[in-house]
């Protein structure tokens, strides 16, 4: 088999919603919509392995710690693993008195008997109630019409009627799903949801939940918008229904697909952390609250350290977050291409001299800082970089603000690592390399030894010292304008090596008593080349003589 050249042979477009006043193009997303994660049931039934009670009960706590106060804890008539976990939630009140629990069953009575009972003496609990209502599941899977499909979802009604009133004690809410909402007429999923609250009777002061799933999702999220947004128009009692959307990622789009369906008039999300879940996954809850955040709406979950998060997911689902994956990735955040890197760390630059707190560096859409992660790997090294990559990682790692054209300089010499290696650098490697090309650990033709400053009569400043030279010391002196010139005539009188020095400057490396300064030359020698110092010390006049020196090691090779 291979892919058909002309596919509408076998496949058919998704038709559209007639809806021609549409008005969610127009609207913006200004709050955060209740959540509900799913992480424990619909995200575990699509696990190789389904959790059990110590990755549950983990789980559950990491849902509380971020902030859910809505959370499907299970199928509890799927078996014993799932109803005893309920059960252990409820009987050692491990469920905080803001947290609302919720449980799944289809629309049958024994299974919605069973879903109560797990969750009898709950002081509050939602019970999640569904039945399919498309065109396929009703002439493929059932083999029944609309009728007998509007008749289970009233039946299934009237159970959570019946068993809400066996336990009083618990103030029970309900929820209920017309299943593959997204493959269905809008208009008879309407049918089905209003035959259930004529049998249940919300009020806007307890309304029920109505979840409108794209079960599979099949068209682009344009039309799942319209489809809600026609549903919440033409829904009777509109007021005592909150409005919940569960996607599907089968397109790709099951993140878009809830922000529109939001910004058609749904109240509410369902998903899981970083989108598992049957097939391609669910709506990725991470992904929905951290757009939020970026466009400066709270979405009251806690993203603060992604990394812990991601951790106990990993440990929790067996499946790695991809490297990839929004806001959480490994690699979400890490630029390797030069430009990307340059713009990157002038982005930075200018972020210390903003007057305010707006966030805007160019390719981060968020600062992962908010996120508990460092900027050291904001930008890292390979074959692809160019001299704002190793530069901002030296930066990082050393403290080191090496001068633009210095930058230009040094790049010659990660490039050719990079290419020898084959691989990412790390900051070691960059480390190790300026380290050799500035001379600063082996042994110099030129070494310091001892040196003063003075002033001569003229106003002149006179550098006097002892140099090494191979292993031989000599007392030195020349004269300048300053304390650079100066070092550059002690080098011409005594060692006949000519610098014309074209720039200098100089940084502190930390702040405090402790700090250091870092002090970087340019010059060019007698026969045309330019060469680089460097000097690091604790002294910032002696990290400007060591810099010359540093140069002058450069010119005698």
């Amino acid at each position: 088999m291979t892919m058909l050249q002309d596919p509408s042979v076998k496949y058919r477009p998704f038709p559209q919603i007639n809806l021609p006043d549409r008005q969610w193009p127009s609207r913006t997303i200004t709050k955060a919509p209740r959540w509900l994660s799913t992480d424990l049931r619909d995200g575990n039934q699509s696990l190789i392995d389904p959790m059990g009670a110590e990755k549950k009960t983990r789980f559950f706590d990491l849902l509380v710690r971020v902030g859910l106060k809505e959370i499907e804890v299970g199928f509890p008539s799927a078996g014993a693993t799932e109803y005893d976990f309920i059960r252990g939630l409820v009987d050692t009140g491990r469920i905080p008195a803001d947290v609302l629990v919720q449980v799944l069953t289809q629309s049958r009575e024994d299974l919605i008997k069973t879903s109560f009972e797990s969750l009898a003496g709950a002081p509050e609990a939602i019970v999640h109630v569904y039945n399919a209502v498309s065109p396929l599941w009703r002439q493929v899977v059932f083999g029944l019409e609309k009728p007998e499909i509007r008749d289970i979802a009233s039946q299934g009604a009237k159970y959570l009627r019946d068993q809400a009133a066996r336990f009083p004690q618990t103030k029970w809410h309900f929820e209920y799903s017309p299943e593959t909402f997204s493959t269905a007429e809008v208009d008879f999923s309407i049918e089905c949801c209003e035959a259930v609250m004529q049998v249940l009777q919300p009020t806007p002061e307890h309304p029920i939940i109505l979840n409108l799933p794209a079960t599979v999702e099949a068209a682009t999220p344009n039309i799942y918008a319209d489809q809600i947004e026609y549903f919440c128009r033409n829904l009777p009692n509109r007021e005592s229904a909150v409005i919940s959307l569960h996607t599907h990622n089968d397109r790709g789009t099951g993140v878009a697909a809830a922000e529109l369906g939001l910004m058609a008039g749904a109240d509410r999300v369902e998903g899981c952390l970083f989108g598992n879940g049957e097939r391609t996954g669910n709506c990725c809850l991470v992904t929905v609250a951290l757009n939020m955040y970026t466009q400066g709406v709270n979405p009251g979950l806690d993203f603060s350290d992604i990394d812990e998060v991601i951790q106990t997911v990993e440990y929790c689902n067996q499946l790695p977050v991809p490297a990839r994956h929004p806001y959480g990735g490994e690699l979400v955040y890490t630029a390797f291409s030069g430009s990307h890197q340059d713009a990157i760390k002038k982005g930075f630059a200018a972020q210390e001299t903003r007057n305010d707190q707006i966030w805007s560096v160019p390719y981060l859409p968020i600062d992962p800082a908010d996120l508990g992660r460092s900027y050291e790997a904001v930008i890292r090294v390979n074959s692809q970089s160019g001299k704002g990559g190793f530069a901002w990682v030296i930066e990082q790692d050393q403290g080191l603000k090496l001068p633009k054209r210095m930058q230009a300089h040094f790049s010659r010499h990660v490039q050719e690592l990079a290419d020898e290696l084959g691989r990412e650098l790390q900051a070691t490697d960059i480390w190790d390399v300026f380290r050799k090309v500035y001379r600063l650990d082996e042994p110099q033709h030129f070494q310091l030894v001892d040196w003063d400053e003075g002033r001569a009569a003229d106003g002149t400043r006179v550098f006097a010292g002892k140099i090494g030279v191979d292993g031989q010391e000599k007392s030195v002196s020349g004269r300048g304008n300053g304390l650079i010139s100066s070092v550059v005539a002690t080098l011409r009188d005594s060692f006949g090596v000519a610098l014309e020095v074209r720039d200098y400057t100089e940084h502190a490396l930390g702040t405090g008593s402790d700090a250091r300064a870092a002090a970087y030359v340019e010059c060019v020698t007698a026969d045309g080349r330019t060469v680089w110092g460097v000097g690091i010390d604790e002294d910032v006049a002696t990290a400007s003589v060591r810099a010359v020196l540093s140069a002058a090691n450069t010119a005698a090779l």
